[in-house]
């Protein structure tokens, strides 16, 4: 569960409802203090428990690159409603949905596209179908195939207790106490409480159920021409630092381990990550414009 450590809004970003032909989605769109928006946009989306709120840390200093950046909730988290559909929340539609977000956001332009972990899945088959043509793609703590170790053990306890047991069950036996455990405030405790009992029941079963069941998609990523990152924490206790390496090698991409981090790098180690998505995100744009050929 990535725990934010703090909730107040930096400036430059409000809450806003973005419509699309398949429903409103809430985001948290920053735009920069200073100066104006000249560079390409972005979209960050948040993992299996998470929120918009997960991305707090960093969108000051990613919009301040000249840049308008959206932290979106997918269908079914926190406060973007969602169907009682067990397959509107499969990774194949959830990335349907960040296809027609990114249509929206980039209005003709390409868009950046970062996903963290179960985020990373669901971004990844954005990317792949083809329907939206991406500036670049981040996998953030984020792997190949189904999510492994304790995390696998958690998502698994999703699926077997939340039909049967509810919501409320889940925070008083799973997620309260991780909270508690490690000293998080009362009013972030509060609002942990708040996000989980918004999410869709059945969005959060089926979602846990992609991500242990996942399967390996890294050769047809590979053969998608789009930049490519893969970022996650020294300490990453979802898939394994290794297995992110690896699927870093087999894509030929760029990776990024962040000092410090576990799990959660834009919580954990905010300024290290943002300013290495701005670096690889001008990069990318610097790219673009490098293979176009010679206007007369």
């Amino acid at each position: 569960m990535s725990t934010p450590r703090f909730l107040n809004l930096p400036p430059g970003v409000v809450p806003r409802r973005l419509d699309t032909s398949q429903g409103t989605f809430a985001v948290l769109e920053a735009l920069p203090v200073s100066g104006v928006v000249e560079r390409l946009p972005a979209i960050l989306v948040p993992g299996l428990t998470g929120s918009k709120e997960d991305f707090i840390a960093v969108l000051q200093t990613l919009a301040q690159s000249g840049r308008r950046v959206l932290a979106i909730d997918l269908r079914g988290q926190y406060e973007t409603p969602g169907p009682d559909d067990p397959e509107a929340y499969t990774c194949a539609a959830l990335g349907a949905d960040v296809d027609l977000l990114a249509q929206v956001v980039g209005g003709g332009e390409e868009v950046h596209l970062v996903g963290h972990s179960f985020g990373g899945l669901v971004a990844r088959e954005a990317v792949i179908d083809g329907r939206t043509k991406f500036a670049s793609f981040t996998l953030m703590s984020s792997g190949p195939a189904a999510i492994v170790g304790p995390r696998a053990e958690n998502g698994m306890k999703i699926v077997q207790e939340l039909p049967r047991l509810g919501l409320e069950h889940l925070w008083h036996t799973r997620f309260e106490p991780e909270a508690l455990s490690g000293d998080v405030p009362d009013e972030i405790v509060a609002f942990l409480h708040k996000r989980l009992l918004a999410h869709s029941p059945t969005g959060l079963a089926r979602m846990a159920e992609q991500v242990l069941s996942m399967y390996d998609r890294t050769d047809e990523l590979r053969q998608i021409e789009v930049p490519t990152l893969v970022l996650f924490g020294e300490h990453d206790d979802g898939w394994p630092p290794v297995v992110q390496s690896e699927m870093a090698n087999r894509l030929g991409a760029e990776f990024m381990v962040v000092p410090g981090a576990a799990h959660s790098p834009a919580v954990e180690a905010p300024e290290t990550t943002a300013q290495t998505l701005v670096r690889f995100w001008n990069a990318a744009e610097q790219h673009s414009l490098d293979i176009r050929p010679n206007s007369v």
